[in-house]
């Protein structure tokens, strides 16, 4: 279960009404396409729906969806896309808050597995994705591979995402000690600057995996990428899918 001091509302409270100009995120298009067909008709759940980047797609192409989301205002964001009403979104940590129905697969995408707080509440996630899982069915995590020799005295910046009268940057203190990363995105666009802070528990590929193992799942495919690419020694990146058997 998270801390005590872990406010899952927190992040989508700062960053909803930007999240999408600032999240630098490509378009869905291939992590759908590879989403839909792990699910093979049967229904999903997204840990982290947040303003259903990926939701929204995979019901227009007639996939059940369900969501838990943190923050209140992220939802409110995907309330007011078309289809956004219709879809069903239970508001809570996703570490610990059960929906009464299981699914086919659930997805936990955009490196959201590190805005858990501890170890222990990114374990306990894996067992909430096992206990929404029916037999066969798969939980999918996608998130950056950990590289602290990008930072220098702990420290980094690095460019999002740029455009015509556009900029975001992030700013990061990494803590390798207790596997922690404390950022600052910075958006600076129409002659001004807004300041987004997020912390994250990173953690290795072989770490989640035995977490996987704790609640139950077995690694079945670990991609470099959504275009399922190999994963290898240099992978910045890993699209990982763990089966309930």
């Amino acid at each position: 279960m998270a801390s005590p001091t872990f406010d899952p509302a927190a992040y989508g409270r700062h960053i909803a009404a930007s999240y999408d100009a600032t999240t630098g995120s490509p378009d869905p298009d291939v992590e759908v396409a590879v989403l839909s067909d792990l699910a093979a008709g049967a229904p999903i759940l997204e840990f982290g729906i947040g303003t259903g980047r990926l939701a929204l797609p995979l019901a227009e192409r007639g996939h059940l969806v369900v969501g838990i989301e943190g923050s209140r205002e992220m939802v409110d964001q995907l309330r007011r896309k078309p289809g956004g009403v219709d879809l069903e979104v239970h508001i809570g940590d996703f570490s610990d808050l059960r929906v009464r129905r299981k699914f086919g697969l659930v997805v936990l995408a955009m490196n959201t597995i590190y805005a858990l707080p501890s170890q222990r509440a990114q374990v306990e996630c894996f067992r909430n994705a096992a206990a929404h899982l029916e037999p066969g069915g798969a939980f999918v995590v996608d998130a950056w591979i950990p590289d602290p020799g990008a930072f220098r005295d702990g420290r980094a910046i690095r460019l999002v995402q740029q455009a015509e009268g556009s900029v975001v940057f992030e700013a990061a203190e990494i803590h390798p000690a207790t596997q922690m990363m404390q950022t600052n995105k910075i958006f600076m666009g129409d002659g001004s600057a807004q300041v987004f802070p997020a912390n994250h528990r990173y953690a290795w590929p072989a770490e989640l995996d035995l977490m996987a193992e704790l609640a139950g799942l077995h690694l079945a495919h670990r991609w470099g990428d959504w275009d399922k690419s190999p994963f290898t020694d240099v992978s910045r990146t890993h699209v990982s899918v763990w089966v309930n058997p």
